[in-house]
């Protein structure tokens, strides 16, 4: 990213907007700026109070000097924070949390042309959970290309709009089978084998955490809370266990049974935030 950067007449860059009082968000903001800067990219952090939110979005989506714009959630915690992520304009959210990207993420669609020349934004957060899997061995590319979790089955912890849907959504569209547990219930999304290979489907369940978690070869959990933790003793040996959330969700114990136990995908989140950035700038160029 830093090369193709170097050889550009201008450097993209990112407007960040922080509306709430979340430490970790103001923590990611940081981190951001840093790596943001290491790639050659340029970031500008707006502190402002969330009601002067969507009037802020509005002006930098007419900000010709504003490359791409991301907002931290949560603002405010329920449905207006999918309206705010909708008023983002496409060409400019570096999250892909917008209703065209969402809709593209769902539908299991890549790209935004027919001539398949730009890629979808996926978000930062799912996308890195991806490549992290991707990396340590969990896809198996002997499998045809969109089945490569082909008898995977998977639990992902967290069932918000921003990182654990889309999340679900992404593995079950590569084949896998996914338990997406929340705090009211657990439902499936997996391949639905009598339609194409595009689309899954999603059913409601009875199931408990105990119920699930013993079926699964990767664990993925992103509560953030403090006060959560996996019980280790629900673990398969062998397990994978990958961590997103802001705040560790396993109990130490849990490299006494997981194959492979990933802490975080802070770095590697900030690498795909770089790589959106550029691509969005890439488009408007």
């Amino acid at each position: 990213i830093r090369s193709e950067v170097s050889q550009k007449p201008e450097r993209p860059r990112l407007v960040g907007f922080l509306a709430n009082d979340d430490p970790y968000a103001e923590k990611y903001a940081q981190s951001s700026s840093k790596h943001l800067a290491e790639a050659g990219l340029e970031f500008e952090l707006r502190q402002i109070p969330r009601e002067e939110l969507e009037a802020a979005i509005k002006d930098a989506n007419q900000d010709s000097n504003v490359s791409g714009i991301l907002v931290y959630y949560p603002v405010y915690g329920d449905k207006r924070d999918q309206d705010l992520q909708d008023m983002v304009d496409p060409t400019k959210d570096v999250e892909g949390l917008n209703v065209v990207y969402n809709g593209k993420l769902y539908g299991n669609d890549r790209f935004l042309d027919e001539d398949k020349t730009r890629k979808a934004i996926l978000p930062c957060t799912p996308l890195a959970v991806v490549k992290v899997l991707d990396h340590i061995g969990v896809y198996d590319h002997d499998l045809p290309y969109g089945d490569h979790l082909r008898g995977k089955t998977i639990a992902v912890v967290n069932r918000s709009e921003v990182v654990g849907r889309p999340l679900a959504a992404l593995l079950a569209n590569d084949g896998a089978k996914v338990y997406s547990i929340d705090i009211n219930d657990i439902q499936i999304f997996e391949r639905d084998q009598a339609a194409s290979i595009n689309s899954h489907v999603i059913s409601k369940t009875d199931f408990k955490v105990e119920d699930v978690i013993p079926l699964c070869d990767v664990v993925i959990t992103g509560v953030p809370s403090a006060g959560y933790k996996m019980p280790t003793k629900l673990l398969k040996p062998g397990v994978v266990a990958v961590n997103f959330a802001s705040v560790r969700n396993f109990e130490p114990e849990v490299k006494e049974v997981a194959s492979i136990y990933v802490p975080s995908v802070g770095k590697v989140t900030v690498s795909m935030l770089q790589r959106n950035l550029l691509r969005l700038f890439n488009y408007q160029h």
